[in-house]
């Protein structure tokens, strides 16, 4: 004889929620968990990936600008931004003597002839302006430009893509908006090109998928991480020494997201940061796979939070020699 079935118990709307709660607070335990057993330590930047290189950035400036391009398989790319950089700057030059720079391509693995064509211009500029850094295993944009960083030489350190989609002599720019963040606390500021004037005409552009991609990682960006700056993600970006060797020194992220965790812990160690609006047009070539790299960035997103919450990476102060 089969049994009856037993009277269904549904829980009241009190316990259903304390359950769900109960729930999230045991998933967001986890994650923690996950987040701080799964952190990196910083990665070695000296003799174990890099070549071309003597000078660091725990010494003495001896340049007035250091430019560190990062480049992963664009010799086709590369040219336009090297040509208009370099004319730039070598007009600023003979207009005003004084003014030293150097050109940093970092070569991140490239399987073109990347090197190659950064290797031509050394030899047109001379290896004191144009020196080129090849990294043996792609480490990610984070990675190259920290690498760059590492080994520059200049007052100021700025980070430029090699697609040349920033016009470069908007460098006046943001070195405008460097200055007017003085006086600078221990000699750290920050300057920030951004996009975000641009943003409903872009939005135009794009289709919906792509949009509602783009708000949710500034929403993400916001949320978690930084609150202050609209457009995190333009690859021009002037630093100080100082703010350079304190906050490059502190990155663990080496692909996509590095940026927004450079101003993480920029804010987190008090740097005052300025966002300048710069012209900025779309390059074809792109390597960001958008779903994917936008997920992962997302994570990375999630992860710096919570390693920084738990205690995983902690900020440490540097000192220049």
């Amino acid at each position: 004889m089969a049994l009856p079935p037993l009277p269904s118990l549904p829980l009241s709307l009190p316990a259903a929620a304390l359950a769900l709660a109960a729930l999230a607070a045991f998933l967001f335990v986890l994650i923690c968990a996950i987040a701080h057993v799964t952190a990196k330590t910083m990665p070695n930047d000296d003799v174990e990936y890099r070549k071309g290189s003597a000078s660091n950035i725990h010494d003495p400036a001896t340049r007035e600008l250091s430019v560190v391009v990062p480049s992963y398989n664009e010799e086709n790319r590369l040219p336009l931004m090297m040509d208009e950089a370099l004319d730039y700057l070598e007009k600023r030059q003979k207009q005003d003597p004084s003014f030293t720079y150097e050109v940093i391509v970092v070569n991140d693995g490239s399987k073109d002839q990347t090197a190659k064509v950064a290797k031509e211009y050394s030899k047109k500029y001379g290896s004191d302006k144009v020196r080129v850094i090849s990294l043996e295993k792609n480490r990610g944009k984070g990675g190259a430009v920290r690498t760059g960083v590492f080994s520059s030489r200049g007052q100021k350190i700025l980070m430029a893509d090699a697609d040349g989609a920033t016009k470069f002599a908007d460098i006046e720019k943001v070195e405008e908006g460097l200055k007017n963040l003085r006086p600078w606390p221990k000699g750290m500021a920050i300057s920030c090109g951004s996009r975000a004037h641009l943003e409903k005409d872009s939005i135009a552009k794009r289709s919906y998928f792509r949009t509602l991609l783009m708000y949710g990682f500034h929403f993400l960006v916001w949320f978690l991480c930084v609150k202050e700056i609209r457009d995190t993600q333009c690859g021009f970006k002037l630093l100080t020494r100082e703010a350079a060797l304190q906050t490059f020194s502190n990155l663990h992220i080496e692909r996509w997201a590095f940026d927004v965790e450079l101003l993480y812990i920029a804010q987190r160690m008090k740097i005052p940061i300025a966002e300048v609006a710069v012209n900025w047009t779309e390059i074809e070539g792109s390597k960001l796979v958008p779903f994917w790299s936008w997920l992962q960035m997302g994570r990375d997103l999630l992860f710096i939070r919570l390693r920084y919450m738990t205690g995983a990476w902690k900020l440490e102060a540097k000192k220049c020699n």
